[in-house]
């Protein structure tokens, strides 16, 4: 790493002024340099200059918090081999990023700044390169998995079951990266909506979104028979296999799929389990049948509809953060999770919070970055929160 932080930091501040203009001379002088990259991309490049751009800001800005820094690589470089990134890539992309810094960086370029970019940008390629050679002993980059079921909950949302090749080793909690064949070299994250089963298959909640290639093809143009690529399963929304406290989860939208799967994952283990569904109305409830057969079979499971209009049967009336003090009991003894769209968690963690649940033990799936509350266990890059369509997780290096 770079012995001079604050040299690389002053040098990228200049690469902020013009975030746009960066990216997009960094990506042509990648492949004017070396063409044949480009096909390791998606057809269209716009959301991939913001996604550059902001792991890069997230590395150099961690130049203090060595820690952090190298967790973080550890996991780009394992998550890039689904992508076809090879060691030899890292240096292209190297020479790109110094050629890009030397010209927006000009008035602050110098020997000394350009020795500190190397060192720190060698550092982190290498740590990339290494966890990705350990991850290839042990796991293959992707999965081909068959569709086995294809059950259309609404004109944009279906809940698809798949069955993976070979094993897929996942938490509840986590997602994996789906590729389908009418978009190569597109991926995007969807959290897996059960716990591991005996017969290795798994669910996918998919809502078709405006302008979202990957899940209108997979709302409306898959079938059972297709095939889809998995990526490797990642997310650390996950249990804390040595805790024994009750938890409340909640889910919105399809932010329900992790909170479903780590309800049944609890539930069966004797630990106490409040599951809140949110929903504007009865009709958007699409996976109340299944939950409560799954509320049926674990003793220590409740399911608790929320309704935000229209209320009616068992729902409780309101938003969540409206009907949470009358479901607190004994709010201090509780690990809580939640995912959904970024209003519905914020304003979740805002209630657990001022309700008397430690921070510590609010876990949620918020992806913006200038979101207001933090948890200790979310992950930067679990899915089910809102994105621009479609959106992939953020990374350093180049990648479809």
């Amino acid at each position: 790493m770079s012995p001079e932080p604050r040299t690389v930091k002053e040098c990228f501040a200049r690469l902020e002024a013009d975030p746009a203009g960066a990216t997009g001379f960094f990506y042509g002088r990648l492949f004017a340099a070396e063409p044949q990259l480009r096909a390791l991309f998606p057809p269209a490049m716009g959301h991939q200059h913001d996604r550059f751009f902001h792991a890069l800001l997230r590395i150099v800005w961690n130049q203090d918090n060595p820690d952090e820094l190298v967790g973080h690589l550890d996991r780009l470089g394992r998550h890039h081999r689904k992508y076809g990134v090879q060691r030899e890539h890292y240096a292209a992309v190297g020479a790109a990023l110094t050629a890009t810094l030397r010209l927006f960086a000009a008035d602050v370029w110098t020997a000394e700044t350009g020795d500190a970019w190397t060192a720190a940008y060698r550092h982190a390629a290498d740590t990339m390169i290494a966890a990705a050679e350990r991850d290839a002993a042990q796991a293959p980059p992707w999965w081909a998995a068959e569709v086995t079921g294809h059950d259309r909950r609404a004109p944009d949302l279906a809940v698809l079951t798949l069955r993976p090749e070979r094993p897929l080793p996942y938490a509840a909690g986590q997602h994996v990266g789906v590729q389908t064949a009418r978009w190569p070299r597109e991926w995007r994250p969807y959290s897996i909506a059960n716990a591991p089963r005996p017969d290795g298959t798994l669910r996918l909640h998919v809502r078709a979104r405006p302008g979202g290639w990957v899940s209108g093809a997979l709302v409306r143009r898959t079938a059972p028979g297709d095939t889809v690529l998995l990526g490797p399963a990642e997310g650390a929304m996950t249990l804390d296999p040595d805790s024994r406290r009750d938890l409340l989860l909640i889910g919105g939208g399809t932010g329900l799929s992790p909170m479903k799967a780590l309800a049944e994952e609890a539930a069966g283990s004797g630990r106490g389990v409040r599951l809140l569904v949110a929903a504007r109305t009865a009709g958007d409830l699409y996976d109340l049948p299944d939950l409560r057969l799954l509320e049926s079979a674990r003793p220590r499971l409740r399911v608790i509809p929320v309704l935000s209009r229209s209320p009616g049967g068992s729902a409780l009336s309101g938003h969540v953060p409206d009907v949470l003090p009358g479901l607190l009991d004994d709010a201090g003894g509780l690990s809580a999770f939640v995912a959904g769209p970024a209003p519905l968690v914020r304003g979740t963690v805002a209630a657990l919070q001022r309700l008397g649940v430690p921070l510590q033990h609010v876990h949620h799936d918020l992806l913006a970055a200038d979101a207001p509350v933090t948890s200790r266990r979310a992950p930067a890059g679990t899915p089910s929160s809102p994105r621009p369509p479609d959106r992939t997780t953020r990374s350093p290096v180049p990648r479809p």
